[in-house]
Order: C-alpha cells, then structure tokens, then sequence
C-alpha cells in the first residue's frame, strides 16, 4: 500500500497540482486591495503559500515528472537543489503554521483577556521579525544539503543520499533539526490550538499538522538511524500531501474558497 502511494504517478500528479492552485490561490486571496488594509493574518497566509509552493514547484513537480522520464535531469547537483528547496520550505512551512496558531490563539483567548485590546502579533514589524528569522533558521538547515548531497551514480530515480563527513555530524545535524524545526513547532502549534476552538479552520490544520508532522517525526528519525529508501519516500509523500490540504483548509476557514473579490 505505502509502495501504491509514494511510487504511483497519478497520486504524485494529484498533490503537486492540487497543491500549486491551493497555494497559488491562498497567496493570491491574501492580498490586501491596498497596503494599508494589509494585515498579520495575510502576511502570514502569504508566508505560508510562499513556502509551500517552494515545495509543490521545486520538490513535487520534478519528482512527478520523473516519475514519467525516470531519471534525474542534473544528477548530483539536482540533488542538492532538491533537498535544499525541500527542507528550506518544509521548515518555514512550520514556523508559518506555528505562527498563525499563535496569532489565532492571541486573538480568540489573550485579546478577550485584556478586554479587546490589540495582541502583539497585530504589530505588523513583529510579525515580520518572526518571519525574517524563522527563514534564516530554514537556511541554516538548508544550505549544507549543497555540499553533502550525493547520487546514487546510476540515472534512475530512486532517493538522493546525504554524505556526512562523519557519522556524529550526522547525528548532530539531524538532532538540531528535528528538535528546532519539528519538536519545538509541534508543541507550540499543539499549545497553542487547545483553546482556539472558535477558529475551526485552525484547529483542523493544527490537527492535519499534528498528525502529519509528528508521523514526519517519526520517519525522520527512524531514518537518521537506519537508511530506508522506503522511509524516506513515506517522508516526502506526508509532506506533500500537508503541503497540498492545508491551503483549501484556511481558504474555507476564512470564508475566501470562492472566485469573489468582495
């Protein structure tokens, strides 16, 4: 069934294109009608488009067309644009879920609190300060894919492989990243949905990521510890199908899963 999955075209050619027009139009439905109605929530959903496009045109695409011409177009160095462009929007796709969370949990129970008075997240340069930084973050994890990025020397599509110097920098890497850019989002994200009921359209995405990226977790350091080209598609596919879902959620949560500009 896994194997069905992860390896069939049709479902690889599904995500990628349902998820470029879900987040093509989650950025697109995000815009202000002028820069002074801009507002965090739509910098945040535009962070999030941006992000998860990254990952639909620059992961997703290439691997639904190798699924048809079965080879990879630049051998190594496609390698290394491809888990680079992978983990640099995988971990801002998080820190923009997490935020968007946060600034829900703000407004539906801290604003109530302090009698309707503005959050700190409705400060726009807060925002994006978060913003700036958890992209610096994703750049930390993501340009060392450039140098130890490695292909399997044959020209068939099976897993690009990653070539530490030595196996303790494997395991510290790996650490750093799943506890900075997984553990850490995880639980804000979890905290942070328990008393936002009011917002059905960020529980579900809360509880879609919870689901996805805690089996993402799991997969993650399973395969830290044992190479599994199977684990590592498995990897790819929870995340495409997140990446794919997630924008259709808000979009109807925000009332804007329409063609209406009003």
């Amino acid at each position: 069934i896994i194997k069905c999955l992860t390896q069939n075209a049709p479902n690889i050619t599904f995500f990628c294109l349902t998820g470029i027009i879900g987040n093509f139009w989650l950025g697109l439905r995000s815009l202000p009608k002028s820069s002074s109605q801009l507002r965090p929530n739509d910098v945040l959903f535009m962070n999030l488009a941006a992000s998860n496009l990254i990952t639909n045109c620059l992961v997703d695409l290439p691997d639904t067309l190798t699924q048809f011409v079965n080879n990879w177009f630049m051998g190594r160095n496609y390698c290394g644009v491809l888990q680079f462009s992978s983990d640099l929007s995988e971990t801002s796709s998080i820190f923009s879920t997490m935020f968007i969370s946060v600034y829900w949990h703000q407004k539906l129970v801290g604003s109530i609190r302090r009698g309707g008075a503005p959050v700190q997240m409705d400060n726009l340069r807060l925002v994006g300060v978060l913003l700036a930084g958890s992209w610096i973050v994703a750049l930390m994890f993501s340009v060392p894919h450039f140098f130890i990025a490695e292909h399997d020397g044959n020209e068939t599509l099976e897993v690009c492989e990653e070539r530490f110097p030595t196996p303790a920098e494997k395991k510290t890497f790996d650490a750093l990243y799943l506890i900075l850019a997984n553990v850490v989002p995880l639980v804000g994200i979890t905290y942070a949905s328990v008393n936002v009921r009011a917002a059905k359209s960020v529980v579900a995405v809360a509880t879609i990521f919870i689901f996805c990226w805690f089996t993402h977790l799991v997969l993650r350091i399973y395969s830290s510890f044992r190479n599994s080209i199977l684990a590592v598609k498995l990897t790819n596919f929870i995340g495409a199908s997140y990446t794919c879902f997630v924008p259709y959620v808000y979009l109807h949560g925000v009332k804007k899963l329409n063609c209406s500009w009003r």
